[in-house]
């Protein structure tokens, strides 16, 4: 059997494999994070966030017709796609280290014998599989994220670089580089990661057709860093800018109608291509042909991101930016929205802001021409404190904070260039790269976050609890960096032409990358995926360690079988135990707890209510359900982060579904460019508060009686913290919103103060929505928004489930608003799901033990607590049982909210279920105290233990248990640490 074909059959076989194992583990329906907003987006090829993924939707409606009718089985589908294109991924790296292997064996095909053959598949097998089943890979090939599909792309275009390096004939070559360069096009259309293969081609090319020298290698690589530059600043936001710019030119200086700059854009550009590719093959200058063509198989690849700009102006539901004009389109191309942050020189984050500048005018269609409406503003720092290669930088409340923690500053103490440095190392690369390197080839504590890399030392020390148990656990004993660094090293002693590709590679999607992100002192939650680039690379010196394992076998053992057998053998213990280990904690079958708590949460509404949430959890759950489910489309979402955007109050002001438009009685003059901080400047004028359904009116008419000159700029501001709001009484009481007993608290007006400093955007258009509204349709606020984002309204709050209902009445003591039980009782107990949350194989990491269930938990024990309150103990226990059943410790560990339930069922007479949670909660928390007070007193978890640890020794002695006192015996020991509290 030829090589060729044994090499084809094996790596199919590892793609069967990695194809099996996602398939096995794969999220049944949307997870968290962005995959709800993308399979919503896919489904009805809408338009996520900039810059949108065009080729990922486009590719992922193709899997979501495999659905059929079932509109619940589109998530399984889409998810597929990421299960096969990183199958496709592992199959392509099988091909690269074949390629590479031989490059090692300075062979041909035909030359090698079949031990040598055996050794080339085993190195490929064994390299394919450790990153099939490493961590950060394995994470994203079971759900519908970007960089699946982004590390197919990848994996496709280093082996299409390698296998252009074996073609002899020019003219297939060039035919290889144009369809590579086609590949790279398309690849924009998922992820920007892509093109940092480039330089890796750029090697390649430079080895193949010059002469090695130091001066020609940095010539090679520096321009390829210029192509790439080229591509992410001239092409990908560059042609755009251009095209708008001449757009805006031929409509406002020319007088001709919309799209005619466009139109002159594209004909102009378009016949530079034709002429440019007709005037290189008539001359017969191939390297100028073959460069024009490559540029315009990569221009053909990335036009795919007209499908935003064609949807945008079918107005759909999800419709982010609204690029439905050249000039938004811009817009979203060059994500403006996320801002930037400082690379070369810069402030740190003690450099006051002391100017701003308008710079380059911002441009809004009109009715007959582009008009300004705003400017982009450029910050001006003062000198002190600025530096060369900033990482100290962020403008966010609790970041400067954070970097003194880091770096031990005191609160009066500047950062030097020292600590800068000292972030990038011990931070940046540090804590944000090499933990999450070591998580993938060496071992992980757990899924907590912030988990660090479990080493073979660390493995038999103790830990707390909840890590013990914890099945991310994972120990690797260090193998995979073993066999990695060996193959690193045969690498560079044998090849070092294809060394250098390998590492370019690997340090452009890895270390480059964390200086180019300089990433703040937090982020939202674990950003591992964003380097499986490199970890892809590093995987390939795991398979090239094989051959060198081999290479060092021969010393004993001459027959190359043997050999190959025996060194293929030894290494398959590399991968296997990066299954066996990584198995349980990425096995994702069985799993709805997400798309459940988003469904319980709109369950949570009355129909045709307004639920204002906050961040990504929050809501993209909440679009797959109404978007691709049809569940529950009379609700409408409307997120707080995205209402600050003109784009998006525009679309709340659209009728969606079952979904009237909302009551904004802004126009767009009042929020287009306007109105971005509202300054809360106190009036003594203005007694007792200020009628909102007045000011609402004086901000609609721009009012001069609320403006205050802010340099050039007339702002709006808030006369008063304290706000009124009219209330018709019997309108509110004929409708039965209000419950009976609470309908003599109805007041004729509302009064609560403001609970913040300077309002924004998003407050004043929630403010608008609340006064025009005038009670016709339910409001609610979602449980996980800061208490700043009610806008001090929580005391005229109802809870009827997962969300608050804004009601004109006022309870009595109850500042953080009152429970509705009977309402809540129903959505609780008879309008929720909760399929498999009571299943001990489904595994459920630290996001599902987090939002989807401390939320409920947390209801759960306020109605019981609100029931027996009520004198109504059957049901509280009924309530507590429930809860108990639905959110077990088996599948997820009891948390604070669950040990108040102790309290509530022995008050309520179930003392066997009570003292069993007791037991339970007790233990795990002596068990934990006795860990961190020898280990890491005092930090937030001890502090917690303490805490449920004396819930449950208070609760249990007050039904008079004597196993309160064990407990209490271990407070008392502990006590004199936390201060004798």
């Amino acid at each position: 059997m030829s090589f060729k074909r044994i090499n084809d059959i094996t790596g199919w076989v590892v793609f069967l494999i990695a194809a099996v194992v996602y398939t096995l583990t794969v999220e049944p329906t949307a997870s968290f994070w962005d995959c709800g907003e993308f399979i919503a987006a896919s489904y009805k090829l809408q338009v996520p966030h900039p810059p949108g993924a065009p080729i990922f939707l486009m590719v992922n409606r193709a899997f979501a017709l495999l659905a059929g009718s079932d509109v619940t089985k589109v998530a399984f589908w889409i998810n597929m796609q990421s299960v096969l294109t990183s199958a496709g991924a592992s199959l392509f790296l099988f091909w690269t280290i074949t390629l590479l292997g031989r490059k090692v064996f300075k062979k041909s095909a035909e030359q090698l014998v079949f031990g040598e053959t055996f050794l080339l598949m085993g190195a490929g097998v064994v390299g394919a599989l450790a990153y099939t089943f490493c961590d950060s890979a394995w994470w994203s090939a079971v759900e519908a994220e970007v960089y699946a599909m982004s590390s197919f792309f990848t994996a496709f275009v280093f082996w299409a670089i390698l296998k252009w390096e074996l073609i002899e004939d020019e003219a297939a070559a060039n035919r290889w580089l144009i369809f590579t360069a086609y590949m790279i096009g398309l690849s924009t259309g998922v992820h920007l990661l892509n093109l940092v293969a480039l330089p890796a081609l750029g090697l390649v090319y430079y080895h193949k057709n010059y002469k090695f020298s130091v001066m020609g290698l940095l010539a090679a690589l520096a321009i390829s860093g210029a192509v790439i530059l080229f591509i992410m600043l001239g092409v990908i936001p560059g042609l755009p800018s251009l095209a708008g710019s001449i757009e805006i030119f031929f409509v406002n200086s020319l007088g001709l109608p919309f799209n005619s700059g466009i139109i002159f854009f594209v004909l102009l550009f378009v016949g530079a291509l034709v002429f440019g590719i007709y005037y290189t093959q008539k001359h017969q200058k191939v390297l100028w042909n073959t460069a024009i063509l490559s540029f315009t198989f990569i221009i053909v690849g990335y036009s795919c991101y007209m499908l935003a700009l064609v949807r945008s102006n079918f107005n759909p539901p999800i419709n982010e930016n609204d690029p439905s004009n050249v000039i938004e389109f811009v817009k979203y191309l060059k994500r403006e929205q996320y801002g930037d942050r400082p690379l070369f020189f810069g402030p740190t984050f003690i450099t006051q802001l002391v100017d701003t500048k308008r710079t380059t005018p911002v441009y809004l269609k009109g009715k007959d021409k582009y008009e300004i409406y705003d400017y982009k503003i450029e910050y001006v720092y003062e000198d002190r404190g600025q530096m060369l290669f900033p990482r100290l930088f962020s403008r966010q409340d609790n970041h400067p904070q954070l970097y003194r923690q880091k770096l031990g500053l005191r609160p009066d103490e500047r950062p030097t260039f020292a600590d800068n440095i000292k972030f990038l190392f011990t931070y940046q690369i540090g804590y944000m790269y090499f933990r999450y390197f070591g998580w993938n080839f060496i071992g992980r504590e757990s899924d907590i976050e912030g988990a660090g890399t479990l080493t073979p030392v660390m493995a038999g020390k103790a830990v707390p609890a909840e890590v013990e148990h914890n099945r991310a656990r994972n120990n690797f004993w260090a193998l995979p960096l073993i066999l990695g660094a060996v193959g690193l090293v045969f690498q560079f002693n044998r090849d070092k032409e294809g060394f250098g590709a390998t590492f370019i590679l690997y340090f452009l999607t890895g270390i480059a990358l964390v200086l180019y992100l300089n990433s703040p002192p937090v982020e939202p939650r674990e950003r591992d995926y964003i380097y499986v680039g490199s970890f892809y690379a590093f995987t390939i010196w795991i398979g090239l360690g094989v051959i060198a394992l081999g290479d060092a076998l021969l010393k004993y053992l001459k027959n190359s079988t043997t050999v190959a057998f025996a060194a293929t053998a030894v290494s398959l213990i590399v991968p296997g135990i990066m299954l066996q280990q990584g198995y349980d904690d990425h096995d994702r079958s069985g799993r709805y707890m997400q798309v459940d708590w988003a469904k319980n949460l709109l369950n949570s509404c009355a129909p045709n209510a307004i639920l204002f949430t906050g961040g990504d959890n929050d809501t993209f759950p909440l679009w797959y359900v109404q978007d691709v489910e049809g569940f529950r489309t009379d609700v409408r979402v409307c997120n707080l982060s995205l209402l600050g955007t003109e784009w998006y109050i525009s679309q709340m002001k659209r009728k969606v579904y079952e979904s009237e438009a909302l009551p904004i009685s802004l126009e767009e003059k009042n929020y287009k460019g306007k109105n971005e901080q509202i300054p809360v400047i106190e009036n003594e004028a203005v007694k007792g508060g200020i009628n909102l359904k007045q000011y609402m009116q004086l901000v609609k008419d721009e009012n001069p009686a609320i403006q205050y000159a802010y340099g050039s700029e007339k702002l709006t501001i808030l006369p008063s913290k304290t706000l009124v709001l009219p209330v018709d009484v019997n309108k509110v009481r004929s409708m039965g919103i209000v419950k009976t007993e609470l309908q003599d608290s109805i007041k004729s007006e509302m009064v609560w103060s403001v609970n913040r400093g300077d309002l924004l955007k998003p407050d004043l258009i929630m403010l608008d929505m609340i006064t025009n509204n005038n009670w016709e349709r339910p409001i609610y606020f979602n449980t996980t928004l800061s208490q700043s984002s009610y806008l001090g309204l929580r005391e005229y709050m109802q809870q009827e489930g997962y969300a608050m209902r804004l009601l004109p009445v006022r309870v009595q003591g109850a500042r953080d608003g009152y429970v509705n039980s009977d309402i809540m009782f129903d959505n609780m107990l008879k309008k929720t799901f909760w399929r498999n949350t009571d299943n001990p194989k489904v595994y459920y990491d630290a996001n599902y033990r987090a939002l989807p269930t401390i939320v409920p938990r947390r209801a759960f024990l306020e109605l019981a607590e609100q029931l027996m309150m009520e004198g109504k103990n059957d049901k509280a226990r009924e309530v507590a049982l429930f809860c108990l059943k639905v959110l077990p410790d088996q599948t997820i560990p009891y948390d604070l909210y669950t040990t108040p339930l102790v309290s509530v069922l022995l008050k309520t007479g179930d003392e066997k279920k009570g003292m069993e949670v007791a037991k339970i909660m007790g233990d795990r928390a002596v068990k934990n105290l006795d860990y961190y007070m020898q280990n890491d007193p005092q930090n937030d978890d001890s502090r917690l233990s303490m805490y449920i640890l004396s819930q449950v020794a208070n609760a249990l002695k007050e039904a008079g248990k004597k196993e309160a006192d064990a407990y209490e015996k271990v407070l008392n020991r502990y006590a004199p640490a936390f201060g004798g509290q």
